[in-house]
C-alpha cells in the first residue's frame, strides 16, 4: 500500500512540477499573462511548485525505507524520474499540440523502463 500512495503523490508532484517548469510556456498565449515581467512569471511558478512540495515530501517520506517504506533511496530516485518523463510527455502532447511523440522518444522510454527493470533486480 505504501508504494502506491508512493507512486501516486510523486505522479500529482510531477504533474504540478511540469506546470510550474513548462507551463508559463503554455500561458504566454493568455493576454493577461503575457504582459506580466519575469519576476512574476518566477513567483507564480514558485507558487505552483510550492504544491508540488506538498506531495513530493511525503512520497519521499512515505516511500522510503529509512522510514519503514519499500523503496530504497536509489529506487525512489529512478521512480520519480521515470514519473516525470511520462507526466511530461503526456503534458506535451496534450498542452502543446505542435510537440509529436516520434519512435525514438518510444525507444528511449522503453530503455528508462528497463533501467528501472535493473535498478529493482535483485
Amino acid at each position: 500500500m505504501k508504494a502506491i500512495i508512493t507512486i501516486v503523490l510523486l505522479i500529482l508532484s510531477n504533474t504540478f512540477m511540469t506546470i510550474a517548469w513548462y507551463g508559463h510556456l503554455k500561458f504566454a498565449e493568455w493576454k493577461w499573462f503575457n504582459k506580466l515581467g519575469l519576476l512574476a512569471i518566477i513567483l507564480i511558478s514558485w507558487g505552483i511548485a510550492l504544491v508540488e512540495y506538498a506531495f513530493q515530501v511525503p512520497a519521499n517520506r512515505i516511500g522510503f525505507k529509512g522510514h519503514d517504506g519499500p523503496f530504497s533511496l536509489i529506487q525512489l530516485k529512478v521512480i520519480q524520474e521515470v514519473i516525470t518523463l511520462i507526466v511530461f510527455a503526456v503534458f506535451t502532447l496534450i498542452v502543446f499540440k505542435t510537440e509529436t511523440f516520434r519512435l525514438n522518444h518510444l525507444i528511449s522510454f522503453i530503455f528508462i523502463v528497463l533501467a528501472v527493470y535493473f535498478m529493482f533486480k535483485k
